[in-house]
């Protein structure tokens, strides 16, 4: 039988859906791992706030673990809210009883700033739980109490990491958030068997981040069920955990969520995206008037995952769509990654607006603008001539300046994105959509009405 990796969340629920339980059984289901729960406390929150805390009877607490432990099995937990002493014993005692590996998440302070740890319980935590974990996960703030130290610099995180390790987990991470940072990225430090790995990946500017410790620990707990070392789980859940915040959910008045399916959302749409391209090439060969729309470069036609951060996540047609004596043929088939040029102005373009997601290059004539505006089309242009030096300079930087420059033009995205060209450069239209089917339609209607 094929193997099946079980992880198991002992924490707090939280109402609003972004943190605690729910965001672990999130990204466990995420990262392919069976994901059971333990609870320990009910929150009513939501992203503003704790306005309530109920704590379940630690011999309920203890009733799950040994519920699921002896008829499932685990192969790693995480713990996370686990508000007073007594549950932070009977955790303990359930954890050492069993031998679980497991990740532990130091929750002290809510995102709004609500005690989820009783100031006593500190204490239990620190002789009690730290000593059996494999991983402990805290924050900036949260390292400080545990070690004692103010941490204002990378090399203050190493020292708490290094004093934190002393009450006996196996490597602590050290999260740095809004307060260890280098280089506009977001650090986190790992400390593995006396030796220091800085986990750095894109800093954000966002408010979509409720929830991101527990995700973090949960990533890495589902990891060690994968079997993964603690350096490979670690940056595994770095990486998820970053674009799960980068497409985090902008809901409530306060810190939305992140987005831990995000990555699982992209999964499940590849070959509905790969058919989708598929069938717009079809719709352009069927359509023999499309030829005389076939810029001297040819022609791609490309469709975005949900989350697209990079042209890996378009879709598009391997060696372009060519023009021939009637019609346009395809030269390949559809891959994610072969392009580069319609991909760039696609991942442009969704920063505006997300659900236009596809695009179709052509070659630039008035006519060709003229038929798009009788077509009730909104277009919108930028001139390459008055690009800045700077963004001249950097390779792919064209699209993006002037992707921008056309929606500021009209103040929202165009349906048609088209720019006269440089010295070396072919003047061209861009048609945009929500799928490639859209674009290719709407293609074909601008070949007819430029030849009718």
């Amino acid at each position: 039988m094929r193997r099946i990796p079980r992880a198991l969340t002992i924490a707090g629920s939280d109402s609003g859906g972004g943190a605690g339980i729910q965001a672990d059984l999130k990204t466990f289901a995420a990262l392919g791992v069976h994901g059971m729960s333990a609870l320990t406390s009910i929150t009513a929150q939501n992203t503003v706030t704790v306005t309530a805390i109920q704590d379940v009877d630690p011999a309920i607490v203890r009733a799950q673990i040994e519920a699921v432990v002896k008829d499932i099995g685990v192969d790693a937990a995480k713990t996370g809210m686990l508000h007073t002493s007594e549950i932070i014993e009977v955790v303990a005692e359930e954890i050492e009883r069993y031998g679980l590996p497991v990740v532990v998440d130091p929750v002290m302070i809510a995102k709004s700033g609500a005690a989820l740890l009783k100031p006593e319980a500190t204490e239990a935590l620190v002789r009690r739980l730290l000593p059996l974990a494999t991983v402990v996960t805290p924050n900036a703030m949260e390292a400080e109490v545990l070690s004692g130290m103010k941490i204002g610099s990378i090399e203050d995180g190493k020292r708490a990491a290094e004093k934190i390790v002393t009450f006996g987990p196996k490597a602590t991470v050290v999260k740095g958030g809004h307060i260890l940072q280098m280089e506009g990225k977001a650090v986190d430090i790992l400390l593995h068997e006396g030796e220091f790995t800085l986990l750095e990946a894109e800093r954000y500017e966002t408010r979509t981040d409720h929830g991101t410790g527990c995700s973090f620990a949960s990533a890495i707990a589902a990891e060690l069920a994968k079997g993964r070392t603690i350096p490979e789980a670690a940056a595994t859940a770095k990486v998820f955990v970053n674009r799960a915040i980068k497409y985090g959910l902008p809901i409530g008045q306060g810190h939305g969520p992140l987005n831990p399916m995000a990555s699982l959302y992209n999964e499940a749409e590849k070959y509905k995206v790969l058919r989708n391209v598929r069938e717009a090439v079809v719709i352009l060969e069927e359509n023999p008037e499309v030829r005389e729309l076939i810029p001297e470069v040819q022609t791609n036609i490309g469709m975005a995952l949900p989350y697209a951060s990079s042209p890996e996540d378009i879709a598009a047609m391997v060696g372009r769509v060519v023009r021939m004596e009637r019609g346009v043929r395809a030269s390949g088939c559809p891959e994610f990654g072969a392009s580069r040029h319609v991909a760039r102005t696609i991942l442009a373009v969704m920063r505006f607006d997300p659900e236009k997601r596809a695009a179709i290059n052509l070659r630039y004539s008035e006519e060709i603008v003229k038929a798009c505006q009788k077509l009730g089309l909104v277009t919108s242009f930028y001139d390459r001539k008055e690009e800045p030096p700077e963004i001249k300079a950097k390779e792919g930087m064209t699209t993006a300046w002037g992707a921008e420059q056309a929606v500021k033009r009209v103040g929202r995205v165009p349906d048609v994105i088209y720019h006269f060209g440089d010295w070396g450069k072919e003047p061209m239209v861009t048609i945009l959509g929500r799928t490639a089917v859209d674009v290719a339609e709407r293609t074909v209607e601008v070949a007819k009405k430029l030849s009718s």
